[in-house]
């Protein structure tokens, strides 16, 4: 008797530090304020790659789960919108069908565009939906953006010459450099 309360006090453990999130959910007034101002970050947080190759690999390696999500540490993957700048700085798992060898910047999403179209509507449910076309980078054809209304964000890339992955994550505002760091 005592192991099944211990587990039922586990489990229930586990619960309550699952449904604790990392990021606040805004509010959808937030939301809708970042959105139609078009200058928001969207931050990485799992990487779902399309790939049954990666899938296999991750698959086969010790003491892995059996699922295609991957955990992205850090807040330094991510797609920064403004008026006139898009900056996207997000990891690649999969087939490149055109790859560079030696830099790795060509082998992920890491670009800058200045040219750039963004066709956005709300869906039934309220979701917001970006699509973001950048007319001045050679691979990607078009990035999907799906804001729900607690902030949660899902992305979608399709490029040209390699295979489509997916991003879960959430969207904030954009930080304010400092001066300092604006001179270098």
């Amino acid at each position: 008797m005592k192991k099944y309360i211990s587990l039922i006090f586990i489990f229930g453990f586990l619960f309550f530090f699952q449904s604790c999130s990392s990021q606040a959910s805004l509010d959808s007034k937030t939301v809708d304020a970042l959105v139609s101002s078009q200058e928001f970050t969207f931050h990485a947080q799992r990487a779902n790659p399309m790939n049954y190759d990666v899938i296999n690999v991750m698959n086969s390696m010790p003491n892995s789960t059996s699922m295609r999500i991957l955990e992205l540490n850090g807040d330094e993957y991510s797609i920064t919108i403004n008026k006139n700048n898009l900056e996207v700085v997000l990891p690649y798992f999969g087939r490149v069908f055109n790859s560079t060898f030696g830099d790795r910047d060509k082998n992920s999403y890491r670009f800058t565009s200045k040219d750039f179209t963004v066709n956005k509507a709300q869906n039934k449910k309220g979701n917001w939906i970006l699509k973001i076309k950048p007319n001045d980078t050679r691979n990607v054809d078009e990035i999907i953006i799906e804001i729900f209304k607690s902030g949660k964000a899902f992305v979608s890339m399709r490029s040209n010459d390699r295979q489509p992955i997916t991003y879960d994550g959430y969207v904030s505002k954009n930080e304010e450099m400092p001066k300092d760091k604006e001179k270098l």
